[in-house]
């Protein structure tokens, strides 16, 4: 059984099945605009202390904010590690290999 605080922050944490702990509150990027929008909102989410970002291919930003996460990180002097990135794979794109295509491009932006 879990029990949740209600002494949650900004900072507050999910553990996840696998042990790995993602961060409550993310920043999304749906309908944040392609290019200085997407990359300067995330930078700035990220500098504010955000460190869970949700993105998705359907978007059409991802290679924005990838940039506004690169930037992100510089910023605010942390290391990638410390950032958990989210990104969905649309119906199209289930099945094991479709989704490993996928998730590959999606790494290399």
């Amino acid at each position: 059984m879990t029990h949740y605080s209600t002494s949650m922050n900004a900072r507050s944490t999910f553990k996840l099945i696998n042990g790995v702990e993602i961060p409550v509150i993310g920043f999304g990027t749906w309908q944040t605009p392609d290019g200085e929008v997407a990359v300067s909102a995330v930078k700035q989410a990220i500098t504010d202390g955000y460190r869970h970002i949700d993105c998705a291919a359907v978007y059409g930003n991802e290679k924005s904010v990838g940039q506004g996460i690169a930037e992100g990180i510089k910023a605010a002097g942390i290391t990638r590690e410390q950032l958990f990135v989210t990104s969905k794979v649309w119906n199209t794109e289930r099945g094991y290999f479709n989704k490993f295509y996928t998730l590959r491009g999606l790494l290399s932006m």
